[in-house]
């Protein structure tokens, strides 16, 4: 083989060795771009994601706030219910104390002292 032709095939084989390494970066660059795209996309769905976790978090707050002022208003419900409670007690109790017939059982819930009611008529016992 001459000298020429050696030198005309290593040209060739180092243009197709360039080739090569051109089209290997050019794949190798491509696919990073690919990842970036999709990373890209990933970041603006975590956002999204953020965004509505944002808002739910806010809204579970503010229900629980709702809760906490409902639980509060019902506490001071029972407490103005136990205030009456005892309120009546006491006028039950001042009652009591300055009724005359207090003393009297009342056994029947009629509102007349048992001792005051008249025995239902009963049939005359036979004697034998």
């Amino acid at each position: 083989m001459s000298t020429a032709v050696i030198i005309v095939i290593a040209i060739v084989v180092l243009a197709i060795l360039a080739a090569l390494y051109m089209a290997s970066r050019r794949q190798q660059e491509q696919k990073r771009e690919d990842r970036r795209v999709i990373a890209s996309e990933h970041r603006q769905e975590a956002d999204l994601k953020r965004v509505s976790a944002e808002k739910e978090e806010a809204a579970a707050d503010e229900q629980a706030a709702a809760a906490r002022r409902q639980a509060a208003e019902a506490e001071e419900r029972a407490a103005a219910a136990r205030q009456e409670h005892a309120a009546a007690d006491a006028h039950a109790e001042h009652a009591h104390d300055i009724d005359p017939d207090a003393g009297r059982a009342d056994h029947d819930g009629d509102g007349i002292p048992d001792e005051q009611e008249r025995p239902a008529t009963e049939e005359p016992r036979r004697t034998l």
